[in-house]
């Protein structure tokens, strides 16, 4: 296994062997791939994560082949030539391929003419030898005719279940099987989304996963009619070289049993396993794109610690504004209706003006759902001196507000208070508050209610998770939510430091953290470092130091002849740092690089800083574009086929991939980024439809 998948991730064996072993001894991603960088040959969380999906694809591979060596020895089939075929095969395919002929099944065509004692004919008729056919039949039957269908019938399944004719069979399936679509009678007006595939042609192993998605979506649906063509007649003539041995009536016996086996049992199978595994192809790639999204939307620069008014707007119902402290505090809440009458907007207007002033607003968020666009010229109007005004992406704002995390902690507000409290927050900290919403219900995926949920899950997983601990946590103001993704925690030891906390106070050093009921060393080795204290007596515990290493950091500072603080403060003194006096046997260049680098800006925030954007002033409906205007956006999606972008009008516009740049472009995101301000050019308008279609060529 090791030797595998070192071969595999063209990685040395030591270093997928110590991985491995860090990986079993209940180590995280962010910790091997942060911390363990001599054991790993300094392996990035991509590396790390490769490996363990690989070791568990062999455990899987072993579960399967024990289970079939079990199987076989129970019905008294293993031979020493099985079971070395088994234990030989490489892949899932192949090891099922061998199982097949002797798997226990549901009688089959074979298996009645096998009751009817046909299997010598079958034999006799396989050899291909200068004899008659219906002679031999007459043997065994009086009706020669159902005698030889029988026959057929046994050799049939035997050539369809040969391990090697399968593996031919998949190999051309693979490269050639076309995937065809078709409009189901009468759905060509409820299936007008599907327009582009009502007469659809390609290969299957070259179409791209969103349009593999998007065909299966229209098939469940019942709008297309797909079929998937295989290599018919390529994969007859290797069956016919296969088994074929000459020229003869017993020959052509053999070929109408080849044909009717291809027919009836090869190629539905096949069939299956293409449609398998484009599904699992496209669910791959879909669910690689959607995490990247994800992960790009969580990484989104935050505004910071500010006072901000947040607005969750609406016309009749009106807008709900909550006023929230630099920790994310609910201070006040109200209801203003800026969009019923001259009167109430009058109302609205004094509202929002005097609790600017109240509360020393610093901010005022807006979400962008209905109204959104409306309710930011009203407060633009208001001309608020020294407050930044933004548009904030309220996607899953709504179910926050209606979890039991947002119950909990508002328990007495309803959930349009709750709703702006979310919109407030997301633009202080995006990923401390988006990570309490499912990922899925984000808005930044096309595909993510198709693919395979349980690969998906486990994806998003990994992406939150590398997130939060590749920005660091605020040990003393997080939420359980938040710290739930911190490695070695987990939601029960999450909420046992909340409980802490709660009890006896703020965290004063990291050590403390060992008085969290049930948080045992490995869990304070795997968070510790990931976990910070602003202000603490010990400055390494507000950085990404780990505790295992403090003592390094005091030797550096005892060396220099000053205090640990001296050296976070004063560059001269780092510059005097010999690393090379600190290297042991556990600790060598790459962690001491690191530490360098900490110790220069300690718990310094990987995101970017953030920039104020503001959309084009009048647009705000698909029916104010233009062909040729141009705009400011913000991307909020990208897939394999372009990215999308808001200009505020309360639907995305399309820039395609050949629109992206004034060169190729493979990978959309070596272009653009979830959250990325960008300049677009409106190219098509189709308001019937609600599709824009932009340019961000110059």
């Amino acid at each position: 296994m090791i030797s595998k998948i070192a071969s595999a991730l063209g990685i040395q064996e030591n270093q997928v062997r110590k991985t491995v072993e860090l990986l079993d001894e209940g180590a995280t991603i962010p910790f091997i791939s942060r911390y363990r960088k001599e054991a790993t040959g300094s392996l990035d969380e991509v590396q790390v994560a490769q490996i363990r999906d690989l070791r568990d694809q062999f455990v899987e591979l072993e579960k399967r082949r024990e289970a079939i060596l079990k199987s076989l020895k129970e019905l008294d089939k293993l031979s020493p030539e099985l079971e070395k075929a088994v234990r030989g095969a490489e892949t899932l395919a192949k090891l099922e391929d061998i199982y097949l002929p002797h798997k226990p099944k549901r009688k089959t065509r074979a298996m009645a003419a096998r009751e009817k004692g046909l299997q010598p004919l079958a034999n006799k008729l396989f050899e291909q030898r200068m004899l008659e056919p219906e002679v031999l039949a007459a043997e065994f039957l009086d009706d020669t005719e159902e005698a030889l269908a029988g026959a057929r019938d046994i050799l049939a399944e035997e050539m369809m279940e040969t391990a090697e004719a399968r593996e031919e069979a998949r190999q051309l399936f693979s490269r050639k099987t076309t995937v065809k679509s078709t409009v189901a009678k009468g759905k060509q007006d409820a299936g007008i989304k599907y327009k582009d595939y009502f007469d659809w042609s390609e290969s299957l192993a070259q179409a791209p996963s969103h349009r593999i998605l998007a065909l299966f979506r229209g098939e469940n649906e019942g709008i297309l009619n797909l079929n998937l063509a295989g290599p018919d007649q390529d994969v007859l003539d290797k069956l016919d070289r296969r088994f074929i041995k000459g020229n003869n009536a017993c020959a052509r016996q053999v070929t109408l049993a080849i044909q009717d086996g291809y027919k009836r049992l090869l190629m539905p199978a096949m069939e299956n396993e293409m449609r398998a595994e484009a599904k699992k192809r496209a669910d791959e790639e879909a669910i690689r794109v959607f995490a990247e999204n994800i992960r790009q939307l969580l990484l989104a620069a935050p505004l910071g610690q500010k006072r901000v008014l947040a607005l969750d707007p609406g016309f009749r119902t009106g807008c709900k504004v909550v006023c929230l402290d630099e920790q994310g505090t609910l201070l006040d809440n109200t209801a203003v209706f800026p969009h019923t009458g001259p009167g109430q907007a009058q109302e609205a207007a004094h509202t929002i003006s005097a609790w600017v002033k109240k509360y020393k607003v610093q901010a005022i968020a807006i979400g962008n759902g209905t109204a959104g666009r409306e309710t930011e010229t009203f407060v633009r109007n208001l001309k608020l001196e020294g407050v930044t005004i933004i548009m904030v992406n309220e996607s899953g704002a709504s179910i926050y507000s209606a979890s039991e995390a947002a119950r909990d902690e508002f328990p007495d507000k309803d959930i349009t208070v709750r709703g702006a409290v979310s919109i407030g927050r997301r633009l202080m900290d995006p990923l401390a508050e988006l990570v309490k919403i499912d990922p899925k219900s984000i808005g930044v995926g096309q595909y993510q209610h198709d693919v395979d949920q349980k690969k998906l899950q486990a994806s998003l997983d990994d992406t939150v998770i590398s997130c939060v601990n590749s920005v660091g946590v605020e040990l003393n103001t997080a939420s359980k939510q938040i710290l739930s993704y911190v490695s070695g925690l987990g939601p029960q030891l999450a909420q046992n430091i909340i409980d802490y906390r709660t009890k006896n106070g703020p965290f004063i050093k990291r050590s403390d953290l060992k008085k969290v009921t049930r948080l045992g060393e490995k869990a304070y080795e795997q968070a510790a470092a990931f976990l910070r204290i602003r202000h603490a007596k010990n400055p390494l515990d507000a950085s990404a130091v780990h505790p295992e290493r403090y003592d390094i950091v005091e030797k550096m500072a005892k060396d220099l002849n000053c205090k640990v603080a001296d050296l976070l403060a004063n560059e001269s003194l780092r510059k005097q740092i010999q690393l090379q006096k600190y290297v042991t046997t556990e600790v060598g260049m790459p962690t001491l690089t690191d530490i360098l680098a900490e110790l220069a800006k300690p718990g310094r925030d990987p995101r970017e800083q953030f920039e104020a954007f503001e959309f084009t002033e009048g647009v705000n409906e698909i029916k104010d574009l233009r062909i040729g205007m141009k705009l400011p956006g913000i991307v909020t999606n990208i897939t394999n086929f372009g990215a999308f972008v808001d200009i505020g009008v309360h639907q995305d516009g399309l820039v395609h991939v050949s629109q992206l740049a004034d060169k190729f472009v493979k990978d959309p995101n070596e272009i653009v980024k979830v959250a990325q301000k960008v300049m677009v050019t409106v190219t098509e308008v189709d308001e019937a439809r609600k599709r824009i279609a932009l340019s961000m060529k110059k």
